[in-house]
């Protein structure tokens, strides 16, 4: 039976727009709400108990609203609550880091995987589990790097600036010298400054995001449960921010394609202002 509630998405910030984008690109019909918690970000330097806390109280927050499936558009989240989220909602949970990890595992040749994310992500070592459970005998190496300033840039809509390049140039460096093939994006913010970390990295190292995958997972889960919209009339995607709606809304405009950005035609609503 087809079943037109929304799909919730929700980040600290705008990074999830990335998995927002992937989305709407392979279930163009499917109506979203999603969730940046920008009045609580950075995600990357709290401590694990607390960034739980949170991605709880998000998931409660999206479930008030009737929908039907919640992707932790996060990777701090994903990695310090998943199992939380899936366990305090009744409706399906798809995170961002197992999509990113089966992805890198096929992209690499040399089996050398670099991993950049905030923080939390990168201390929490979800990553390095993924890989474990998914590659028992160990065949791929995976290097992490935090780059916590990265988000900042992002957060104040600079992808492009020297302070910029000069960033990267420094949490890079290591992964330059690691001969790594493959690189995981392990923020949802950084796939904004590919063009920065391409430049560092160079045209022989594949730059993986999660958002194809998580979007991948997504069809997937909604398929498995019988939960695909599949009629109705148009799509409705509605954006919300815990901190300035103003700011987010021109965030959200300046991240977002042309296309997409027209078909918006919805509100951005301010909720739990602090």
């Amino acid at each position: 039976m087809p079943d037109a509630r929304p799909i919730g998405v929700f980040d600290s910030g705008v990074g999830g727009l990335t998995v927002v984008r992937a989305i709407v690109d392979s279930l163009p019909g499917e109506s979203i709400v999603y969730f940046g918690d920008t009045g609580r970000y950075p995600y990357g330097p709290r401590p694990l108990e607390e960034i739980r806390d949170f991605a709880v109280q998000i998931a409660q927050h999206l479930l008030e609203q009737d929908v039907k499936l919640i992707v932790v558009a996060c990777n701090s989240a994903t990695a310090a609550a998943l199992p939380e989220v899936s366990a305090s909602v009744p409706v399906p949970v798809v995170g961002v880091i197992e999509p990113a990890v089966r992805a890198a595992m096929r992209a690499t040749a040399n089996g050398r995987v670099g991993l950049i994310g905030t923080e939390a992500t990168v201390r929490s070592g979800a990553y390095q589990r993924a890989f474990q459970a998914l590659d028992p005998a160990g065949t791929v190496e995976i290097i992490a790097q935090a780059c916590p300033r990265f988000v900042e840039f992002v957060e104040r809509g600079d992808t492009t600036s020297h302070e910029l390049l000069q960033a990267a140039e420094g949490y890079l460096a290591l992964l330059r010298v690691a001969s790594v093939d493959t690189l995981i994006l392990g923020c949802t913010h950084y796939p904004f400054l590919r063009g920065a970390i391409h430049h560092v990295m160079g045209d022989d190292v594949v730059l993986l995001s999660s958002g194809d995958a998580t979007a991948n997972a997504v069809y997937d889960a909604l398929v498995s449960g019988d939960l695909l919209r599949e009629t109705g009339g148009p799509p409705q995607r509605t954006f919300e921010s815990s901190g300035d709606p103003d700011r987010f809304a021109t965030l959200v405009t300046h991240f977002l394609n042309p296309q997409f950005r027209g078909a918006l035609g919805v509100p951005l609503l301010s909720v739990w202002e602090d």
